[in-house]
């Protein structure tokens, strides 16, 4: 054992050296490009992607797993619709890594309405929804999901993504302010980064600190806008929703919840995170959540008054701009939405298996973190090679679990991410955890 980590250490030295002599070589190609652009010539690294300084630190790091033995675990092959069980290389495996929390993508009723919208409208509208892309089934979306949040209107957007950075870098400038969850979704930071606003995150859930932050704050700005998540995606907890209401209020903020995670899995019938509280919609000036997940199919949306929501049809330049929702992906979601209205025990099973495996994951010492148990569950392992290797080995055992690794976590919380599914048995539940306990054990 000595040995090996001795042979560990040397290559993990080689791979620092490889990466600082990468570092100086940039820095060489940027003293010899300066001399380049004084004599007229344009450096080689400007013009080529293989010498991009992204590529090349992948380059780096894929050599380096290489090295270490540790086979790429993104961008496996389905082969099928991903429920709690996908096939993988002609393999079927319990699928962990799928956000089809209520299993409604692939129900048969999911695919007639997309079915019958393509029968009815073709696959895209061929347009942006102001100038010729307006279609009924857009209009009927929208209007239930208003209703969910007891709110005058909504807009769909073609990327949940999208929705987060058009909004947020439309609706706010330069005199103003952003603050949000110091964990909060890349969507959010790259959306106040268009705006031009000033940004500070607080604490994880701490709402205590962004209270003192916007005691200190709020009088510099013209208008302040608070970011939180309804269930957030890597540690699958939430935050306390009525607090954050009230600070709003109390320092004439803009509250804003992205629900991507939390609508269809929050609530007694999977109305969200202000169904859990027993919140009016009304209490929180924009509702954010995404048709990917719960709603089975594709793109965001934002609920609120019709202020909000006519400004952004008329002039968010990400839904002006774009191409109109495709009507089967519309149709999908609408139909899923109808399918968690009538079967709230969809909901229901959702919510007693997150509480299965969160219950049996720390009576054996799992570190789940934070998680409520609300369809995200981490297994915190805080070493990314190491949390890549129990990926692997669950994966040759017939478990299909996605690493969470740095650069998109830090080092000391790498993890591996266990989406939920109310199609999960209790017993793919029980067997999982039992092989997870095992592998962690191996360490």
């Amino acid at each position: 054992m000595k040995k090996i980590s001795t042979m560990k250490g040397q290559l993990k030295d080689k791979l620092i050296k490889k990466a600082l002599e990468q570092k100086l070589r940039y820095a060489e190609q940027g003293r010899s490009g300066d001399n380049e652009f004084k004599a007229g010539k344009i450096p080689e690294e400007h013009y080529k992607f293989r010498l991009h300084p992204g590529f090349q630190k992948l380059l780096i790091l894929n050599e380096g797993a290489k090295n270490l033995g540790v086979n790429n675990p993104f961008f496996k092959l389905h082969q099928g619709i991903a429920n709690a069980t996908t096939k993988i290389g002609e393999k079927e495996y319990i699928n962990f890594a799928s956000y089809n929390y209520l299993g409604l993508n692939g129900h048969p009723g999911v695919k007639e309405a997309a079915k019958a919208a393509i029968d009815l409208y073709g696959t895209s509208v061929s347009a942006s929804r102001p100038v010729s892309g307006e279609r009924p089934i857009h209009r009927e979306l929208e209007r239930s999901i208003a209703n969910c949040y007891n709110v005058d209107n909504a807009i769909a957007f073609v990327s949940g993504h999208a929705t987060n950075v058009t909004t947020i870098g439309y609706l706010f400038g330069s005199k103003d302010l952003i603050l949000h969850d110091e964990l909060i979704h890349n969507s959010i930071l790259q959306g106040a980064l268009l705006s031009g606003a000033r940004r500070l995150s607080f604490p994880h859930n701490n709402w205590t600190a962004l209270d003192a932050i916007l005691s200190q704050q709020r009088t510099q700005f013209e208008r302040v806008l608070i970011v939180v998540e309804g269930v957030y995606s890597m540690d699958g907890d939430y935050p306390d929703l009525p607090k954050f209401i009230e600070i709003k209020n109390r320092h004439k903020a803009f509250l804003m919840v992205d629900e991507a995670h939390s609508f269809g899995v929050m609530g007694k019938t999977g109305m969200g995170i202000r169904e859990h509280f027993g919140v009016k919609g009304r209490e929180v000036d924009i509702w954010m959540g995404t048709l990917s997940k719960a709603l089975a199919g594709c793109g965001g949306f934002i609920a609120g008054e019709h202020a909000l929501v006519d400004h952004l049809k008329f002039l968010a330049p990400g839904f002006l701009y774009s191409v109109g929702m495709s009507p089967p992906v519309a149709a999908a979601s609408l139909a899923a939405l109808q399918f968690i209205q009538r079967e709230p025990e969809r909901v229901t099973t959702l919510q007693k298996r997150g509480e299965l495996f969160l219950r049996l994951a720390k009576s054996v010492g799992i570190n789940t973190g934070n998680s409520a148990g609300l369809a995200v569950i981490p297994s915190i392992i805080s070493n990314s090679l190491k949390t890549a290797r129990v990926s692997a080995a669950l994966f040759d055992q017939g478990i299909n679990v996605q690493p969470i690794l740095y650069p998109a976590v830090p080092e000391n919380s790498a993890r591996l991410r266990f989406f939920i599914s109310c199609q999960h048995t209790e017993s793919q539940i029980q067997n999982t955890v039992k092989l997870l306990a095992k592998e962690l054990g191996r360490l």
